[in-house]
């Protein structure tokens, strides 16, 4: 065998070892990722502090308004007075 084929084989040997390599740690990149993504949107013990750029908290007492104000309105109609 020449040195040339030798130093070719070897190159490629490594070539092959990085490119595992770095698969290998993409994989692991992109799984911590997820598990930060599933943190963030309350599958996780944490809970969720924001999803799209408003907070849980805020969403509930929007919701909680909203039915209040159902309530009221039910109510009202109930008691007979026009809204």
């Amino acid at each position: 065998m020449s040195i040339e084929l030798i130093l070719a084989a070897s190159a490629l040997l490594g070539l092959a070892i990085l490119a595992a390599a770095t698969l290998q740690a993409w994989q692991g990149w992109l799984a911590l990722k997820n598990r930060e993504l599933e943190m963030r949107l309350g599958n996780g013990h944490l809970g969720a502090r924001e999803i799209e750029g408003g907070s849980r908290e805020g969403a509930a007492r929007i919701e909680i308004a909203d039915l209040k104000e159902r309530i009221r309105k039910l109510e009202a109609i109930a008691n007979g007075v026009d809204l």
